[in-house]
């Protein structure tokens, strides 16, 4: 599809059949795109991790805006730990992710009143089949119980995070019970690559859940 990582992730929340993005996979999506980011950043080797922390190498920043914006979030001296990187500003990303995508021709996103009230914006997606496309693909990565480190890490790494932040477009609570070793497999292996930043993605996510968090469409 040649989006980003975050791109991706924000496109694999949507559910096809129902044309929208469902409430319960707007619950820490924010931090998913974040997390997502700071994984891009780590495998193009623009971050350096030391111990449980992270920090930002002194390199020319990404081209792509949200991935240069999150780079600079990074401290370029003082490392810092995982969890207030994806979790601080998560309330910021849905909006520029969803720009681009926008300005791509992916999403159409049209202002709406509910209640009567509440404007706000609804994003739907022009062509779900590369969506679909990309739910299989990530979907394979555990149903299939394929060697992890034959998994393409883009995949792997959307498989690991819809599964931490429930994404139900993706995989079911009966499915991710079924495959649970075979997501652990995979968990093993994103952590060696990016060691620490899972759990951060874990151990925010509950937050948003607790209050009906998303702050999409």
């Amino acid at each position: 599809m040649g989006q980003s990582l975050p791109q991706s992730l924000f496109l694999l929340c949507y559910t096809v059949d129902k044309e929208k993005f469902e409430l319960t996979n707007l619950q820490g999506r924010g931090q998913l795109l974040r997390a997502a980011a700071l994984t891009v950043l780590t495998l193009d080797g623009l971050l350096s991790v030391e111990g449980k922390k992270v920090v930002r190498l002194p390199t020319k920043p990404p081209s792509d805006p949200f991935l240069a914006e999150v780079w600079r979030d990074v401290p370029a001296e003082k490392p810092k730990g995982w969890l207030s990187l994806v979790h601080n500003k998560a309330h910021t990303v849905e909006k520029p992710i969803r720009e681009q995508l926008a300005a791509a021709g992916v999403v159409t996103i049209r202002r709406e009143r509910r209640l009567g009230l509440v404007t706000v914006d609804r994003v739907t997606v022009n062509d779900p089949r590369p969506v679909l496309a990309l739910q299989e693909r990530v979907r394979d990565a555990v149903l299939r119980g394929p060697d992890p480190a034959a998994v393409p890490m883009e995949e792997l790494s959307m498989a690991v995070f819809a599964a931490e932040v429930e994404v139900t477009s993706v995989f079911s609570c009966k499915e991710r019970r079924e495959h649970e070793q075979a997501l652990k497999g995979l968990a093993a292996h994103f952590d060696d690559a990016v060691p620490g930043l899972r759990k951060a993605l874990r151990d925010s996510y509950p937050s948003s859940r607790a209050v009906g968090g998303g702050w999409g469409t």
